[in-house]
């Protein structure tokens, strides 16, 4: 099932696999994605020099999903993984902005 984002909420599409999956960064999910990978900044930081691992990109998406009914962890990991870091890029440069700079 699809799940279209809605930009005016600050939300972005990732598509795994031909769906689209909807990523919202709201607070709960950026407290959530921090608990388990630390400050948000340093997270950012890293992103900028090259530095952010897979794992780390996975977390922020798995945090942010809109919705993650009858999706298990371990595979949406996997189709991140299967779609390829090129197709992951716009929606992490999407999130680390949203994390900046906040909706305008």
């Amino acid at each position: 099932m699809s799940d279209q984002a809605n930009p005016h909420r600050g939300e972005t599409a990732l598509v795994l696999g031909g769906v689209t999956h909807a990523l919202r960064p709201s607070f709960t999910a950026l407290t959530a994605a921090e608990e388990e990978l630390g400050p948000l900044f340093a997270l950012v930081e890293r992103a900028g020099a090259g530095h952010l691992r897979l794992g780390e990109m996975v977390a922020l998406f798995w945090h942010c999903l809109k919705r993650r009914e009858d999706l298990a962890r371990d595979a949406f990991a996997e189709a991140v993984c299967a779609e390829g870091l090129a197709a992951c890029t716009a929606p992490l440069r999407a999130l680390l902005v949203q994390i900046l700079r906040g909706r305008a």
